[in-house]
């Protein structure tokens, strides 16, 4: 009988060595053929198991194809009984391969009670988990023998693929609401301590921490901007800012620039020494003066760069978790996420790639508790996009994926009207030497607009009633447009009107 023949296979596949271990796969195919008798006896159970089991989870292949079964009665909401899933396993053209209706009875009447079956459930939860360890570990085994592999491939695919792993069996328990009611409100009373209610990190501009209360734990904040407003030196402000003014540890990651022009950077703004003469070292005595006064201010600050070229997503976890656990680290910076990959993950297109980068930044910046600051690039529709209106950034203008807008707790634009000829707001200020921080998504407050004062030779944003205290720019007879060209560090802007 075919049903004779299946049995026969199913069970030599259940008693399967494997021979490079010389033992048995993790596996309990008792505990399994209890949790489908349960859930065949008790119209509650699969409620109770349905975040814990999935087909694969179970060893025996019958077990698959019967759990399935009843998975599917359930999204249904059809009754789960001995004749139903029968019936489905007909309809799914399994019936003859798990030996129905027979095994199916004997399953149904060899279970007393559902009583542990969330006990058993974790059991088989954890064989399967087992099991999956064991297929990853022997996968990454093989290829480290073979001496063709390329070994640091070899690392991000096992670090990714473990990473997957981990995301496919984590599952977050509910907690009851009173001690989450209490965290909030020593929250609430530690932001009226504060001057100014700050509950975050502070920025260092006063009308930002106003809107924002600083950058908050947990949140994905997302700084995006075309070529040429500033993105990275706003970054780099706000590093200087909660590192040098505040004290706060912070981790600069940046994909696009190596440690010293990152640095070079830094001590222009610290020092306000133009970057030019940062890169040529012709500097006049009252510079020299300013940098070292200055300098030590910022060697120790609490500033952490890394420099790693095309850094993926898992790498950047691994050493986050070790700044924050080793140097205390509050804060992380990442310039800019579209350099940023998945390596050891499959997927269809880059947007997919871009979508997974971005839920996992959301994910570190909620398991680290502390903020993640990441840059993004805006596509060309701002270009293209006619009028004085038309210039200012969007939602809709993030590139690559919609995720990063759904994924984010806050959405900031670099926008400098001066680049395209906007010298005055509706307002009526002066936009010339101007930026425009806008926030144009705030989940936990409000948006609106932040004028700073920006000096793009000393890659700098500063409060406009800080800008006294920055050195003037030299007396060369010009007048400073605060133009794209004032920071030396990088050439001409993408698509600039030069």
């Amino acid at each position: 009988m075919p049903a004779a023949k299946s049995n026969t296979r199913s069970k030599r596949q259940q008693n399967q060595i494997d021979t490079t271990l010389g033992h048995m796969p993790p596996q309990n195919i008792e505990i399994e053929k209890r949790v489908l008798g349960a859930l065949m006896i008790d119209v509650d159970a699969f409620s109770v198991v349905s975040e814990l089991l999935r087909p694969e989870t179970f060893y025996d292949p019958r077990h698959q194809k019967i759990f399935h079964a009843i998975q599917q009665l359930n999204v249904r909401e059809l009754p789960v009984d001995i004749v139903t899933v029968i019936e489905e396993l007909k309809q799914e053209g399994t019936h003859d391969e798990v030996g129905a209706p027979s095994y199916i009875i004997d399953l149904s009447a060899g279970t007393v009670s559902s009583a542990n079956i969330e006990y058993h459930a974790r059991v088989l939860a954890q064989k399967f988990v087992a099991r999956q360890l064991i297929n990853y570990a022997s996968n990454i085994e093989g290829k480290a023998f073979d001496e063709s592999s390329d070994i640091d491939e070899l690392m991000q695919e096992a670090e990714g693929s473990l990473f997957e792993l981990s995301q496919k069996n984590m599952r977050q328990d509910y907690t009851q609401i009173a001690p989450v009611v209490l965290q909030a409100k020593d929250l609430l009373l530690k932001a009226s301590q504060n001057d100014g209610g700050m509950t975050g990190v502070p920025t260092g501009y006063y009308k930002m921490d106003e809107i924002t209360s600083g950058w908050q734990a947990s949140d994905l904040i997302i700084l995006a901007g075309r070529p040429a407003m500033g993105k990275t030196s706003f970054a780099l402000s706000l590093a200087r800012n909660i590192a040098v003014d505040y004290d706060v540890p912070v981790a600069f990651f940046s994909l696009e620039m190596n440690n010293v022009q990152l640095v070079n950077r830094l001590i222009s703004n610290v020092c306000e020494i133009p970057g030019g003469k940062i890169l040529s070292g012709k500097l006049s005595d009252d510079e020299w003066q300013r940098f070292d006064s200055n300098i030590d201010r910022l060697s120790n600050a609490p500033i952490f760069v890394d420099d790693t070229p095309g850094l993926s997503v898992f790498e950047l976890r691994t050493k986050a978790r070790r700044l924050v656990r080793e140097k205390g680290v509050k804060m992380i910076m990442i310039d800019y996420l579209q350099l940023m990959n998945a390596n050891g993950m499959n997927f269809n297109s880059r947007q997919e790639e871009v979508s997974m980068i971005s839920r996992s930044l959301k994910g570190l910046a909620k398991e680290l508790d502390i903020p993640v600051l990441a840059l993004s690039q805006l596509s060309r529709a701002v270009e293209q996009r006619p009028g004085t209106d038309g210039k200012v950034p969007q939602l809709s203008d993030l590139r690559e994926s919609g995720a990063i807008e759904q994924d984010a707790d806050m959405v900031l634009f670099v926008h400098r009207p001066e680049y395209y000829h906007i010298l005055q707001d509706e307002q009526g200020n002066d936009l010339h030497g101007m930026a425009q921080i806008i926030i144009a998504k705030h989940r936990k407050g409000s948006t609106g607009t932040v004028l700073l004062n920006f000096r793009g030779e000393f890659t700098r944003f500063a409060n406009p009633e800080d800008a006294a205290s920055i050195a003037p720019p030299p007396p060369d007879g010009g007048e400073y447009r605060g133009s794209a060209l004032d920071d030396p560090f990088v050439g001409p802007p993408e698509g600039a009107p030069f």
